[in-house]
């Protein structure tokens, strides 16, 4: 039997603009790029929120920085560079929006359909949400990528289980998900190429989230040599959230990342020409470190490579990787949680609530030209709930500010009312 090839495609496509000489993930790459669910990125928060500061990211620059440090990276270890370039580009495709905030709160009320995850929903985008190709039976195939590019995407390649919080397909996605995972390896394993794409949003959201931070004036280093206390309290965060590393072996490197020369134009930021200057200068070599050394390390395990899809396993020292940890706690600390934050999510959160509410009490009418049908062919209450998830979860940050509004006014809801 002809095992199952990288470049299949769950819906067979008729060759074409053979002349042209594209690549079966040039092709995924283009599809993601030109997708509307790209588009919307543009608009939904990052960390900030989206369209408070022209300075400051979106889920869509993030995205474009994740997929520019994959591509070098996952190029200096062998993989196919549109491979994981479309990995990075498509990897936050499902997230809500208001970011992890809006995360945390559709997950509470898709209870009754499995929950939400910004990751399984980004499957379900690529998969059946997203307009492209539609499949022999009249379904909605999504952009209907590659085996390859789709197993590229899957950072947490299980369903929803108990003592983890993040998981990568729901239930009902489980055919095309067992589809793409039909040539790996048994088990939770994830592809080269998934672990170059997720240690690349690592570096992006630490390094560029800091940077946001320091010109935004949340963040400034120089308290936090001088203050032993502090330093204990982000370090408990970082253990809590984001490493596997006690306090104590955080504090140790802690110290040694804010003496590190790296950071010292960083003190006194007066977001000056200069200033941006020495702080770009100062993200590009944080960054650059940690590329080289999951790339040195990995190579030094694995060998020279080529390596891709499942010959080799990124390795980051574990030094390495509590930095990284240590400046996403940063943003979370000073950035996430600064004063007045707790109030704005709340009240963010309270939106999608309501949102969610009316709209299962009003499907089909509200939901869009997309979400209606579907809630019309659901089987039950768990599918029309999901449906109108799925409906909330496309918005964008200012969608759903306008969708609330309208509901507010006593006025009918959807991108026609």
């Amino acid at each position: 039997m002809t095992p199952p090839a990288d470049t299949d495609r769950l819906v067979t496509e008729p060759a074409k603009d053979s002349g042209h000489g594209r690549s079966p993930y040039e092709r995924d790459r283009a599809r993601v790029l030109h997708s509307a669910a790209f588009r919307r990125l543009a608009a939904k928060t990052q960390v900030h929120t989206a369209g408070t500061d022209d300075f400051l990211r979106t889920r869509l620059t993030h995205s474009l920085e994740v997929a520019q440090i994959a591509r070098e990276m996952g190029a200096r270890l062998g993989c196919d560079p549109d491979v994981v370039d479309t990995a990075g580009l498509a990897h936050d495709l499902g997230h809500p929006p208001f970011g992890h905030n809006g995360e945390v709160a559709l997950d509470a009320l898709a209870a009754g359909c499995g929950g939400f995850e910004g990751n399984a929903q980004t499957l379900r985008v690529l998969t059946r949400l997203e307009a492209k190709v539609i499949a022999g039976d009249g379904t909605s195939a999504g952009l209907n990528l590659t085996r390859a590019s789709l197993d590229a995407v899957s950072k947490y390649p299980w369903a929803r289980r108990p003592g983890r919080r993040k998981f990568g397909v729901y239930a009902d996605d489980l055919p095309v998900f067992d589809w793409l995972r039909a040539a790996t390896p048994a088990g939770d394993r994830r592809c080269l190429e998934a672990q170059v794409m997720d240690w690349a949003d690592d570096v992006a959201y630490s390094v560029h989230d800091v940077e946001d931070g320091i010109h935004g004036g949340y963040v400034a280093l120089g308290p936090l040599l001088a203050d032993a206390d502090e330093r204990a309290a982000l370090c408990a965060d970082v253990a809590a959230t984001y490493s596997g590393e006690s306090p104590a072996d955080l504090g140790e490197v802690l110290l040694d990342l804010l003496a590190d020369p790296v950071l010292a134009p960083l003190a006194g930021y007066d977001a000056s020409h200069r200033a941006q200057a020495a702080l770009k200068a100062t993200t590009s070599v944080l960054t650059g470190r940690f590329v080289s050394a999951a790339v040195e390390a990995t190579t030094a395990r694995h060998g020279p490579g080529p390596h891709r899809r499942y010959a080799a396993d990124l390795v980051v020292p574990r030094r390495v990787r509590a930095r990284c940890a240590l400046l996403k706690g940063i943003a979370l600390r000073y950035v996430m949680r600064r004063p007045g934050a707790r109030e704005r999510y709340e009240q963010q959160r309270q939106i999608l609530t309501e949102l969610v509410a009316v709209l299962v009490d009003r499907a089909p009418d509200g939901l869009d030209e997309v979400f209606a049908p579907l809630w019309r062919a659901a089987g039950d209450d768990a599918a029309r709930l999901r449906v109108v998830v799925d409906q909330v979860a496309s918005l964008t940050d200012p969608a759903a500010l306008a969708w609330h509004a309208r509901l507010a006014g006593g006025g009918g809801v959807g991108p026609h009312s």
